[in-house]
């Protein structure tokens, strides 16, 4: 106990003395450089092409495998989808082993082995490595490529897609590359609902004998195991396999803009505006500006101390993250200098974005910035070091770029020799200001009069990169009130006499949600009850009832009984027409607030406020005059949350048009979930009674 005490002691002792030596005014001085050491591989090349590097290391009983096919872009053209429906098509079990067997097999072994459009991976304990190795290589050369399989992915993939049509994230990804290199480069095109349904399982497989075989392969083993035992292994599982010859595709250069632009891409749906800042350059990873741009990205938007998060989050406020990245290879990448900020400060956010990079392109950075991008740089690289499908690829990057043999060892020298004046240099070379594109997902409508005054060309074009012509919104009609747009909807859906004969509607319908397929039931009888069901099988997973004086919702086993705001609500509404209501009660407040677009077509904006103060919007076509959306904003424990809710595909049922397609979007914090309902059976005045609001 006293050998503990006098140690305790001694720690404590040695405390205070660093205590009065150390300036805590001022940070601490970065450390040096790690030391990274990195085995050159065991290095041979089999006779049908594969490259294979081994690298020994028997800290830890545990052996990593990587195959790599370096097939360069390509152009899938009408076909755009093919090679990631071929990728996931490799998972799917091989000729002599069905998917289950094959990931039972897998499953016994402990081992992880998946399949991509690229190759494939293995992680395995020692013993059980060559039986997974086994099993990579079976589902690389002989994979089942079944009808049935190419079925269910493609499906999937295109529920994907679908679920994808109203998130402005997944939106401004794609848009933003297809502007900046083109849609018929590979870097710039992307699939959609009708490359992918163009495919077929014959394409899947020309896919596969094209971009699948051992020409210009890479085969990278790290771990436990003795280099002539790999070899071995290798020889044994790949060394028959066959396959056709594989050249890199060339491709032209593609050019920047002559002057910076700003590219709309309206969502009047998106509660955000997404910014991206980019433009195009050509930098192989062996050049000496690589090293010195990577620490200008840093500086400029590579975490939290950079020049972008501070501006545009923790002075400006206008976003909750905003970044760049930067990268290299043997074709053309991009800048990228993104972030989702508030709507109202889109125009804002893009002086500051522009405002940022011109900064760093005049301005030397000082001597503690740098120094402090080189400790992160450092301090990330090594860790990096660290993960074996890291070092895998660095293996396997210095024969495909044909770099030196101690380019990763040495890698870490030339960031530290990078200077405040390399800096400023590859930031103007790299980092557009005059001629860069500025590419904006967002409602246009509340943001384009405050971009329009920043002095740049604005284009706008549609959520697929397809130039839009900007068609004037029509004006109001003289005279023109909300009244007469809702009475012209009452009239167009039938007619309030019609409407008033409906004492009941029932009707069935299907909605995705999150690739998931789900049955939905609704019941509405005079003057208000309705129910709501959404089941999946024999589930119910929610469930949603008022009748007339109570009500409640449940999901699954949590049912929470109507608050007494809500059955208020609720009993606004005496009819199952609730625009009847709005014109024939006064206590109801409608104004026309003009004339907007709606999915490319002029819509009435009209204003609803209840007797309650609730207010929400509904758009009514200015041609058909039907409703086409409805739109509410509401907040919920302090979250802003964004209900629109788009209908469509109008049939009439007894005298009375009902929408039969619906598309739900709800949206939070730049979150969104997108719901698509199609209605199969509507019925009026059958099926129906009080007892199913219970």
């Amino acid at each position: 106990m006293k050998k503990i005490l006098a140690i305790a002691a001694g720690a404590i002792l040695l405390q205070q003395a660093q205590a009065q030596t150390i300036d805590r005014t001022h940070q601490p001085a970065p450390g040096p450089a790690p030391v990274i050491t990195f085995k050159d591989p065991v290095t041979y090349k089999l006779s049908n092409g594969i490259t294979v590097l081994i690298v020994e290391d028997h800290k830890l009983p545990h052996i990593d495998a990587s195959f790599y096919v370096d097939a360069g872009p390509r152009t899938e053209g009408n076909k755009a989808g093919v090679l990631n429906l071929m990728g996931q098509m490799l998972n799917e079990g091989t000729t002599n082993m069905p998917k289950a067997q094959f990931d039972e097999a897998v499953d016994k072994l402990g081992a992880s082995v998946s399949l991509t459009s690229t190759g494939g991976s293995v992680d395995a304990l020692t013993r059980y490595f060559p039986e997974a190795f086994t099993l990579m290589s079976k589902a690389l050369e002989t994979p089942a490529m079944t009808q049935a399989s190419f079925d269910k992915l493609q499906s999937q993939y295109l529920t994907g897609l679908k679920s994808n049509e109203k998130n402005a994230t997944a939106i401004s990804g794609r848009v933003v590359n297809a502007l900046a290199y083109g849609k018929n480069n590979p870097m710039g095109e992307f699939e959609t609902e009708t490359t992918v349904k163009n495919l077929t399982l014959a394409d899947v497989k020309s896919a596969y004998m094209q971009y699948i075989t051992p020409s210009r392969s890479y085969l990278t083993i790290i771990g436990d195991i003795k280099s002539d035992a790999a070899k071995a292994l290798v020889e044994k599982t790949f060394g028959s396999w066959k396959g056709g010859a594989l050249t890199l595709p060339t491709l032209a250069t593609v050019p920047n803009p002559a002057a910076t632009e700003i590219d709309v891409i309206n969502m009047p749906t998106a509660v955000q505006s997404n910014i991206t800042v980019t433009n195009l350059v050509s930098l192989g990873i062996n050049e000496p500006d690589y090293f010195a741009v990577q620490l200008a990205n840093i500086i400029l938007g590579g975490g939290s101390d950079a020049y972008l998060f501070k501006a545009l989050r923790e002075k400006r406020g206008f976003t909750y993250g905003a970044y760049s990245n930067i990268g290299g290879g043997k074709y053309q990448t991009a800048f990228k200098a993104s972030a989702a900020v508030r709507t109202a400060k889109t125009d804002s956010a893009v002086t500051e974005f522009l405002t940022q990079i011109n900064r760093i392109r005049s301005d030397k950075v000082s001597a503690e910035e740098l120094q402090n991008a080189k400790a992160l740089y450092n301090g990330s690289f090594a860790l990096n070091m660290e993960n074996p499908s890291a070092t895998a690829s660095y293996a396997r990057n210095i024969l495909i770029n044909d770099l030196p043999k101690d380019y990763y060892r040495t890698y870490l020298q030339r960031i530290n020799a990078v200077t405040a004046e390399d800096v400023q240099r590859v930031a103007q070379k790299y980092f557009n200001y005059g001629n860069t594109r500025v590419v904006i997902v967002g409602n246009a409508s509340q943001f384009m009069p405050g971009l329009q005054k920043l002095g740049f060309p604005v284009k706008t074009y549609d959520t697929y990169a397809n130039p839009v012509t900007a068609q004037p919104t029509a004006a109001v009609p003289a005279g023109l009130k909300a009244t007469d747009v809702l009475n012209n909807y009452i009239s167009a859906v039938g007619g309030s006499a019609e409407l008033k004969k409906v004492k009941s509607v029932s009707s069935t319908g299907t909605m995705q949600m999150q690739g998931m397929n789900l049955a939905v039931q609704t019941k509405n009888m005079v003057p208000n009850k309705e129910l709501m069901t959404v089941s999946m099988g024999s589930n119910t997973l929610m469930k949603r009832v008022f009748n007339g004086t109570t009500g409640y919702q449940q999901q699954i086993s949590n049912k929470l009984p109507m608050t007494a705001d809500e059955i208020k609500e609720k009993n606004v509404i005496t009819g199952l027409f609730e625009q009847l209501n709005y014109v024939s009660n006064p206590a109801f407040k409608t104004e026309l607030k003009g004339v907007e677009k709606v999915n490319n077509a002029d819509a009435y904006k009209v204003s609803i406020t209840s007797p309650t103060g609730k207010t929400w919007n509904e758009y009514f076509d200015t041609n058909t005059k039907l409703l086409v959306r409805q739109e509410e904003t509401q907040t919920q424990n302090n979250v802003v949350i964004t209900t629109t809710v788009d209908m469509g595909d109008y049939k009439k049922v007894n005298g009375v048009m009902y929408p039969f397609s619906q598309t739900i979007t709800n949206s939070a914090n730049n979150q969104q979930q997108v719901l698509d309902l199609k209605i199969n059976d509507v019925k009026v005045n059958e099926g129906v009674t009080a007892a199913d609001f219970q």
